[in-house]
């Protein structure tokens, strides 16, 4: 097989084609696509195979084609466009369809992250995720036809549109799943709390990326830890948004755990920086449960990893990296993996209303950083669930 430096030196004549080996085909829906974009990510791995651990896996489908929002000035997707022989879409029905009328492929994965959209005053990029999968709704309702679907990171920086999103699924009867790398990838050590764990407190730490694209990822990984407590997922009371000195002040009040801080620091791959969590940048989000439990998000200025911390009942903290492989993006490939299984019909790893959860407690913790702290009551997340029986992310310590 052909690697990508081959194929995109290579020019050949754009002709779709027909699913190879009796593959299963996908179509793509991307906002951008250059080197090291989420499309990258994504789309290259299902055009090229990708490795977990040490194990590598074949193509798992055929991609048919391929329609993109804006073309990057670094772009790659045109290319491997014309280098893969896929059907380059005018359209996102043109993308589902291939050009029939009917839906014409068995499953869909929209990516729509990087690119040139505008940022609102409460520091959410508005990538239109909903309107991409608006339309891919519209052909299912005009065709009757349905596959399953998938969207990279949080369904919607807007509530309603997410929920709307959700409820599309269901009212249709297509799998849908959805989220974030992080929780997902190799875990140094490997920590996947049993169901039904007694958790007294909580922690997830990441970067000073505090628009909501960068807390989204703290949050969900927060949440992937957090489900597996007694009783199982009930929903989100409250949030609230607070930072740089207001974070320390909240810790001394007993509002979070900053034992956990150290402990989730000691995993630390990469961030090595000599001055003190309480000199750097902080932003933090504290989510208040429907069962009581109360948890934390951290993004640290000086902070390079993604760790989290739990402190069991009665026991020490436990911690753990969610490693991200910035030489390769492998931390992609066991989402990718997990895309390949509910297309095949095996059901999602896991169950999207985990980032329906986020989705929405992110919007409202955008809310109160912009409200300048303000704890906001959120009903609407009155959202349960069940954690799998085994968490789902990637096995050994990655690469």
């Amino acid at each position: 097989m052909m690697n990508r430096r081959e194929f995109l030196a290579t020019p050949i004549a754009a002709s779709p084609l027909l699913a190879q080996n009796g593959r299963k085909k996908i179509a793509c829906i991307s906002s951008t696509y250059h080197v090291r974009s989420h499309s990258d990510n994504f789309i290259t791995r299902f055009l090229e195979g990708y490795w977990v651990h040490e194990q590598y896996y074949e193509p798992p489908f055929q991609v048919m084609s391929l329609w993109m929002d804006q073309v990057h000035p670094a772009d790659i997707g045109q290319r491997l466009t014309q280098a893969y022989g896929l059907r380059p879409a005018t359209s996102i029905a043109d993308a589902v369809t291939l050009g029939t009328g009917k839906l014409a492929v068995d499953g869909i994965v929209i990516v729509c992250e990087h690119g040139n959209y505008p940022h609102n005053e409460k520091q959410q990029q508005l990538y239109p995720r909903y309107e991409f999968f608006e339309q891919v709704v519209k052909v299912f309702k005009q065709t009757g036809q349905t596959c399953p679907v998938f969207n990279d990171k949080h369904l919607s920086y807007d509530w309603k549109k997410a929920k709307q999103m959700y409820d599309w699924s269901k009212e249709l009867k297509f799998p849908l799943m959805a989220g974030s790398s992080v929780p997902v990838t190799f875990r140094r050590p490997e920590l996947d709390p049993p169901v039904g764990v007694e958790l007294e407190s909580a922690l997830s730490v990441g970067g000073g990326w505090v628009a909501d694209g960068g807390i989204f990822h703290i949050l969900e990984t927060l949440q992937s830890f957090v489900e597996r407590r007694k009783g199982g997922e009930k929903g989100v009371r409250a949030v609230q948004m607070l930072k740089n000195e207001e974070v320390w002040n909240a810790a001394k009040k007993g509002l979070w755990n900053r034992q956990l801080l150290d402990a989730a620091l000691a995993r630390s791959q990469r961030s090595h920086s000599t001055k003190r969590p309480e000199d750097m940048r902080a932003a933090l989000g504290l989510v208040e449960y429907r069962d009581g439990f109360k948890a934390a998000v951290l993004a640290l200025s000086e902070v390079s990893d993604y760790l989290v911390a739990i402190k069991p009942k009665g026991a020490a903290p436990q911690a753990t990296c969610c490693y991200i492989p910035i030489e390769n993006s492998n931390n992609f490939s066991y989402l990718v993996h997990g895309i390949t299984r509910m297309v095949k019909g095996e059901g999602p790893p896991f169950d999207v209303q985990r980032t329906l959860l986020v989705s929405g407690a992110l919007a409202r913790l955008m809310d109160s950083g912009f409200q300048n702290g303000k704890r906001l009551e959120t009903p609407e997340l009155n959202i349960a669930y069940q954690p799998p029986t085994k968490s789902w992310y990637a096995p050994g310590i990655g690469s």
